[in-house]
């Protein structure tokens, strides 16, 4: 691979470290509350996520891939599982065991196959990252003549660049740990309970728009128009 395809994939996955979404969200509350190693298990399960849906835009069917992601019934499906996640954390009581001496820790049991899962689940039902990484191999494999080792390369990179970043991000909101009392995490946990519910509102309401207006490419054609 040339170096600036090589640096254009490091940037491609330390922006997208960066996006703001659930998965970020939940990275960081993770990091914070349960710890880096925690956090690293999530994380890889996020990224498996990506690793499937890269294969299912590179192997699958172009027309069917186009069809699916604008199937509003994915938002809907994707949207209420973020929106009962979302509430089942804000109102779980086995959190609300706050005590008066504010120098402890919430303490938690760590079960990080849960957690890989959890990331893995979180960022398989957001059908915006199915539309996203279609779109990258669409633009990038036409770029590389869809040479299927300069594909596997570039995305590979993509992939660590994007780790190493969240990685960086872990042991940064890590040493949020130490200011974190019961009370505080209790907080926390409400508030990513709050920020779930509206990404889930907000998938379901985008399953109720025409699907022209879902499709980006239609989209496009119609601005182009006016």
């Amino acid at each position: 691979m040339a170096f600036n395809e090589i640096k254009d994939a490091i940037l491609i996955g330390f922006f997208l470290a960066f996006m703001i979404g659930p998965v970020f969200f939940m990275l960081i509350q993770t990091s914070i509350i349960k710890g880096a190693r925690a956090a690293i298990a999530f994380d890889l399960g996020v990224i498996l996520g990506d690793v499937v849906f890269i294969l299912i835009a590179y192997y699958g069917s172009k027309s069917l891939l186009e069809e699916i992601k604008d199937d509003p019934r994915l938002f809907y499906i994707g949207g209420l599982i973020l929106l009962i996640y979302g509430l089942i954390m804000y109102l779980d009581k086995n959190q609300k065991r706050i005590v008066q001496d504010e120098t402890l820790v919430i303490p938690e049991k760590t079960n990080y196959i849960k957690l890989f899962l959890k990331g893995f689940l979180l960022n398989f039902i957001n059908v915006g990252v199915l539309a996203f990484w279609l779109g990258m191999i669409v633009i990038i494999g036409s770029n590389l003549q869809m040479n299927p080792s300069k594909i596997f390369n570039y995305f590979t990179i993509i992939l660590v660049s994007y780790l190493i970043t969240d990685i960086g991000k872990i042991v940064l909101a890590k040493q949020l740990k130490k200011k974190l009392t019961p009370k505080r995490a209790y907080k926390v946990k409400r508030i990513m309970g709050i920020v779930l519910m509206v990404f889930g509102i907000f998938l379901i309401l985008k399953g109720f728009l025409p699907k022209e207006q879902l499709n980006l490419r239609n989209a496009i054609e119609q601005r182009s128009k006016r």
